[in-house]
């Protein structure tokens, strides 16, 4: 299989063995052409460097898309054993691009660049090995261990270029330019811009789940809309049009910039794009491994604050209502052009796919339709937040893929970029990154009268989110006390008389324990939780105070509801507490020390409650406090039977789940008092509750 030229996979048709084959050469290249990326960095220094302060050093991608295979193929079920536990939490999470005005200082100890390619060997070899034994029967669907395999493939894919954009910010004595990632040598001046019509009508978007290639889960679902006539610019905004908006000291102008974009500039003090080198002799540009004297007829490339600023001026300068196109506006672009999707080209028909060069080109080379450039060259910024279509369903093996971005703060791209392979580079594919976040990313502008319709749903509606919302922070039903608050209640109290450092709240949900420990007097806080849906929440609540979510009361009808911390009287201690995703049964190192661990109805839904029971007691003080609650409702969907604690039988005798804590927490945790009843009631409907009973252990570490 060509490197350059890999196409994603059809998944609903074909002979299986020959499919198999397929998917094992994508693998390979994807593999293969993802190390090729990292050997332009010179020194095995260079991938400790931070290239963009918001993001980890190169080392964690470079661990991170073999640590993916396994976790993923670890909770699919496909594997019960990991390669190595540590990189295995080491590298799973903190790839989302932070927030400009929240840095994470937190320091990592990386191996070395050797050991994370020995590692990646390793994974290589696991996941070549299912490939080539796994059965297969076509179509590949959500629910086949060949989903979490083609997951793991795109997923790389993605990195691929987000690991580019990286090192496209480091240092330039720091990488080499290699021929396999020759750029364009074709530079010049570009022709004059114009806007042409675009004639109105319907987009349809979204996909079904029977479509033949892989898709996240965003794609999913059904959108319809009614677009108007418009007009779109003939080309992409060169650097020669951006040139006048720099020279005439618009980044320096408040007026043009939103409140957002203001404060980012300010931060990052900028002046021009972050790829512009400025020189005694006029300007430069930074490739990904070269500086070369500027090419004007190359787009310009920013992030969206940067884009809206421009077209702010350039309405100004105009006359005429200027903006960035809608989501909507953009695939009707794309839809008149009528333009062939990946992998059912012969060619591509833009700078994409890396089938024309690493690096972008001029913006009159490819059109389709009268338009250059609608797919290709660089990503396209869009005024259109990221939100879930209409029948949307998170994976439950990737349930952090996008439920993180539906927060207003996540711009959709589209077109891909020369880099752009795989899922990236088809119709269906929806990305999103904050407004401040750099791509190989531009943009081209449109007029129109129509207002931009933003999707924003603040009101949280995935179902079982909601419900947590609501037991967490809504009323008690039928009389039964709030469950996570009667939890910190109970420990609190056992933890009279003794130090209140630092506690963990394991499996956290949405936070409400968390917050009612530091009330108790706790110096800090930690909440983990193996759930993005609920992570993000509790961590909203934390950032800003309130959550909204919709409960359903009968069939569609939903009432909407909003919680604040003050309204609780915790709005004063919410610095005391901190929320981070992590795996209870491989949590890492950094979380350590703490005088109690509360683990509450978390044992039953871990893949491997041994694990957990047999290490929690080194990230615990001496004598510190293990709480567990668990109405013991042990599930193969969730723990396989071997891993039961009890709630089976042994030689025809019923094994209880309390003699299989004892058994497990003996050799280093004495048990405290006897167990006592805790009831939990979870709303579903108006009419429909869920009433549970809890029992909860205290367990006091002894010896480590």
């Amino acid at each position: 299989m060509e490197l350059k030229n890999t196409r994603t996979t059809i998944l609903n048709e074909g002979d299986p063995e020959k499919k198999r084959a397929e998917i094992l050469a994508y693998f390979h290249a994807t593999y293969d052409i993802d190390e090729r990326l990292y050997e332009t960095l010179k020194y095995d220094d260079t991938f400790y460097l931070r290239a963009d302060r918001l993001r980890h050093p190169l080392i964690f991608y470079l661990g991170h898309t073999a640590t993916f295979f396994v976790n993923k193929l670890t909770i699919a079920r496909v594997i019960d054993r990991r390669i190595n536990p540590r990189y295995e939490s080491m590298f799973a999470v903190g790839v989302d691009e932070m927030s400009w005005d929240d840095l994470d200082e937190r320091h990592y100890d990386w191996p070395t660049r050797q050991e994370v390619m020995a590692y990646r060997q390793k994974a290589r070899e696991l996941v070549d090995g299912l490939i080539r034994t796994l059965p297969l029967t076509l179509p590949i669907t959500w629910e086949s261990p060949w989903w979490a395999i083609m997951m793991g493939i795109e997923h790389e894919r993605i990195h691929l270029e987000t690991s580019s954009v990286l090192i496209r910010q480091l240092p330039i004595d720091h990488v080499v330019q290699l021929p396999f990632w020759d750029i364009c040598n074709d530079a010049g001046e570009p022709p004059a811009n114009e806007l042409l019509p675009v004639p109105g009508g319907r987009v349809v978007l979204g996909k079904p789940k029977e479509h033949p290639l892989y898709g996240w889960d965003n794609e999913y679902g059904v959108h319809e809309a009614a677009v108007s006539d418009f007009e779109a610019a003939k080309y992409l905004v060169s650097n020669r049009e951006f040139l006048p908006f720099v020279e005439a000291g618009c980044y320096r102008d408040r007026t043009f910039w939103t409140e957002e974009g203001w404060n980012w500039r300010e931060f990052r003090q900028a002046d021009h794009p972050l790829f512009w080198i400025e020189n005694g002799d006029g300007w430069r540009l930074r490739t990904m491994a070269s500086e070369i004297e500027m090419p004007w007829n190359w787009p310009v490339e920013v992030n969206y604050l940067e884009a809206k600023a421009f077209c702010t001026w350039k309405t100004a300068q105009t006359g005429r209502t200027i903006r960035l196109p809608t989501e909507d506006e953009w695939n009707r672009l794309r839809d008149v052009c009528d333009i062939p999707d990946q992998p059912y080209w012969k060619k591509a028909p833009g700078n994409i796919n890396l089938e024309y060069g690493a690096s972008s080109c001029p913006t009159d080379r490819f059109e389709t339709g009268g338009f250059y450039d609608v797919i290709g060259n660089v990503w396209q910024w869009t005024e259109t937040p990221i939100y879930a279509f209409l029948g949307f369903e998170v994976h439950p093996w990737y349930d952090d893929f996008s439920t993180p971005t539906f927060d207003g703060r996540h711009n959709l791209i589209k077109g891909g970029s020369w880099i752009s392979t795989g899922n990236e580079a088809t119709r269906d594919s929806r990305y999103a990154f904050r407004r401040h976040f750099f791509q190989h990313a531009g943009f081209r502008y449109v007029e129109s009268a129509a207002p931009v319709v933003i999707h924003d749903d603040q009101y949280e509606s995935d179902s079982l989110a909601a419900q947590y919302c609501d037991a967490h922070y809504g009323p008690t039903h039928f009389d039964v006390a709030n469950f996570p608050a009667t939890c910190a209640r109970h420990c609190l109290e056992l933890m009279a008389g003794r130090t209140r450092g630092r506690a963990l709240d394991l499996g956290c949900a949405v936070g409400r324990a968390a917050f009612e420990l530091a009330r108790g007097g706790f110096e800090e806080v930690v909440g983990l939780d193996f759930s993005t849906r609920f992570f993000r929440l509790a961590a909203r609540m934390q950032e800003e105070g309130f959550l909204r979510y919709a409960l359903p009361e009968e069939g569609e009808i939903v009432s909407f509801h909003e919680t604040t911390l003050a309204e609780l009287g915790l709005d004063t201690i919410r610095d005391r507490v901190l929320f981070y995703q992590a795996d209870a049964c491989n949590i890492p190192e950094k979380f350590s020390g703490y005088d109690l661990v509360l683990a509450a109805n978390l044992i039953d839904r871990l893949y491997s409650p041994r694990r957990f029971l047999s290490t929690i007691h080194r990230h615990m003080n001496p004598g510190g406090l293990l709480v567990i609650t668990s109405p013991y409702t042990w599930l193969e969907e969730f723990t396989k039977k071997e891993e039961w604690l009890g709630g089976y039988r042994d030689a025809g005798e019923p094994v209880w789940t309390l003699d299989g804590l004892k058994g497990a927490l003996s050799d280093r945790f004495r048990m405290v008092g006897a167990p006592r009843d805790v009831p939990l009631v979870i709303r579903e409907t108006r009419r429909k509750y869920q009433h549970t009973v809890a029992e909860m252990t205290v367990w006091e570490l002894v010896g480590k």
